[in-house]
């Protein structure tokens, strides 16, 4: 399958829930990560991004009305030596605690399945960017239901050794809004990745999530020669 275009393909979806997108500016030179939250319920959209080390954690916007912290106050990123772990919910703590007992991404993740939130059983997404002496590798995985029914646990990953410059992997928790909402189907969605500046990537994104619907958007680029890093955190709620 060609990439196609990651605003496009956001714009395109109302809700796409929370997604991951890892791949390679077009110059070659930078690994790039866009993470994004989305929320329907009220207790969802009461969040914002904040720093966290390294990385990031969600936290309640107004405390006052947070209602159930389990499956929406995490950290969405953490950094362990070379590796930049991505994910939706706390299986990051679960994949940097077991990567760093050099346990592998896809060993980590045997330990966890979907999200315990019937009816829509939300696939848990994650993703590792490893930058070392000067190259890249991507993993991406996906831990979901068998088309709703958790009897089943179905388990995904998929490697991506040197991705090319100008393109990404693109997954995301549901195919679009529904009651129950309908799980990600497929492989990882190529993506086009240009050589904008960090900044001008990130109100792209921004911009191309639904307005009512999106929450938070973390971007980060990572040089793939030096390991050095910037990264960019929007929140809706201010």
């Amino acid at each position: 399958m060609k990439p196609i275009s990651f605003e496009s393909d956001l714009s395109g979806n109302a809700y796409p829930g929370r997604g991951i997108m890892l791949g390679r500016t077009a110059d070659g030179k930078k690994a790039v990560i866009a993470y994004f939250i989305m929320g329907r319920s009220e207790n969802s959209r009461n969040r914002v991004f904040v720093e966290d080390g390294q990385g990031i954690r969600t936290q309640a916007f107004d405390e006052s009305k947070l209602v159930d912290p389990s499956l929406i106050i995490y950290a969405p990123v953490r950094v362990l030596g070379n590796r930049t772990i991505v994910t939706n919910g706390d299986q990051t703590d679960t994949v940097y605690e077991l990567m760093d007992k050099e346990q592998t991404f896809e060993q980590s993740l045997k330990t966890r399945t979907f999200e315990p939130d019937d009816p829509n059983f939300t696939p848990r997404i994650s993703g590792v960017v490893n930058v070392t002496d000067g190259k890249l590798d991507i993993s991406i995985s996906i831990l979901k239901s068998d088309d709703g029914n958790p009897e089943s646990s179905l388990r995904y990953t998929y490697t991506y050794e040197n991705p090319l410059a100008g393109k990404g992997r693109f997954i995301h928790t549901y195919m679009g809004d529904g009651n129950p909402l309908p799980s990600y189907e497929g492989e990882p969605t190529p993506v086009v990745v240009g050589d904008d500046d960090l900044d001008t990537f990130t109100d792209k994104v921004w911009n191309a999530l639904n307005s009512e619907n999106k929450v938070s958007l973390f971007t980060r680029y990572i040089d793939i020669a030096t390991g050095e890093y910037e990264s960019r955190i929007v929140n809706k709620n201010k």
